[in-house]
């Protein structure tokens, strides 16, 4: 339970960084051997097709969206 309460407060973050219509779960642990649960950005179902190319972000564009999802977090719980 406690998993989809995180990931429903990290989906309402990511929605304003990436705007979109939703925010797609897929739960896949083929290539690790632990639970996690992904997060998509989707504006139709074909944009959660694992088979597309990986975006290549650097590692300072990987930092500036985690900043940002989680100054969305924080504001998002300033005003509940």
């Amino acid at each position: 339970m406690g998993l989809w309460v995180f990931a429903k407060i990290v989906a309402r973050g990511i929605k304003p960084v990436y705007p979109c219509e939703r925010i797609g779960v897929a739960v896949v642990g083929l290539e690790v051997a632990h639970t996690h649960i992904h997060l998509v950005p989707i504006n139709e179902i074909g944009d959660l097709n694992f088979n597309r190319p990986k975006l290549k972000l650097s590692h300072d564009e990987l930092a500036e969206s985690a900043d940002a999802i989680r100054n969305a977090i924080s504001a998002l719980t300033r005003k509940s």
